[in-house]
């Protein structure tokens, strides 16, 4: 992720394929993490929170390393948002968040594919492989949680210091270990309205025995919780530096 390179770097082409085939490998990498705690009759099943904290992370630093060149690896609506409000650059937002929604749903799909037998063998509600829920179902509490995340995230990028952007996409596929291990508990950390919705959407709609409902009640707060985290990021990196 290059936090100092905005929009009007990257062509209109360039940014369709950039953030749709890095949000594609993200939720491919981190979507299939979730699926392989969970599902029956995977080799990872019960693996726990450790392995799904780093696998999400891995799958962000993949994901970056993928497609930094092309977009600047945004995968994120919240971390465009950001960037859009320090920078005052609003001109290819639109095409961003597009082009990041299409590529989540592209790979939620993959995960289903890549699963298929074990979710034509499922049992149990698959939601969880594909978007977040709380634990304790308070909407305030949970969308200051996803809030809170997402503002250490987008931090974390608008801060980096210039003799550290070699290693920037490491660190910050780490920033998202760590908010996963330390403020994942409550929602399991969306920080991603695009992570959630897409995916989300494309659970509602495959053909999963026994998969359960698509939980549209909760939905938009891993939407409106990050959006609002991503700007306020923005905000306070230009009140403060």
């Amino acid at each position: 992720m290059d936090k100092g390179v905005f929009v009007s770097a990257f062509s209109n082409g360039d940014v369709f394929v950039g953030e749709t085939l890095g949000t594609a490998a993200l939720i491919l990498l981190g979507g299939g993490v979730c699926a392989a705690v969970t599902l029956k009759k995977s080799k990872a099943l019960n693996a726990g929170w450790l392995a799904i904290t780093f696998g999400w992370g891995f799958a962000v630093l993949i994901a970056a390393y993928m497609t930094g060149s092309k977009s600047g690896a945004h995968l994120n609506p919240a971390v465009t948002i950001a960037l859009a409000v320090k920078s005052g650059e609003w001109s290819q937002v639109p095409l961003y968040l597009g082009s990041q929604m299409l590529g989540a749903m592209i790979g939620a799909t993959l995960v289903w594919l890549t699963y298929l037998g074990q979710f034509q063998a499922n049992e149990e509600p698959t939601l969880g492989i594909f978007s977040t829920g709380p634990e304790i179902r308070n909407p305030i509490q949970n969308l200051l949680t996803e809030i809170i995340g997402t503002l250490v995230l987008c931090m974390s990028i608008l801060t980096l210091s210039p003799k550290l952007e070699a290693m920037g996409t490491l660190i910050v596929a780490l920033v998202v270990v760590g908010i996963g291990l330390s403020l994942g508990g409550p929602t399991g950390y969306a920080i991603n309205p695009a992570r959630d919705l897409g995916p989300r959407i494309v659970h509602s709609l495959l053909p999963i025995p026994n998969k359960g409902g698509s939980d549209w009640s909760y939905a938009w707060v891993p939407v409106v919780g990050p959006l609002i985290g991503g700007a306020a990021a923005g905000l306070l990196y230009n009140a403060l530096f």
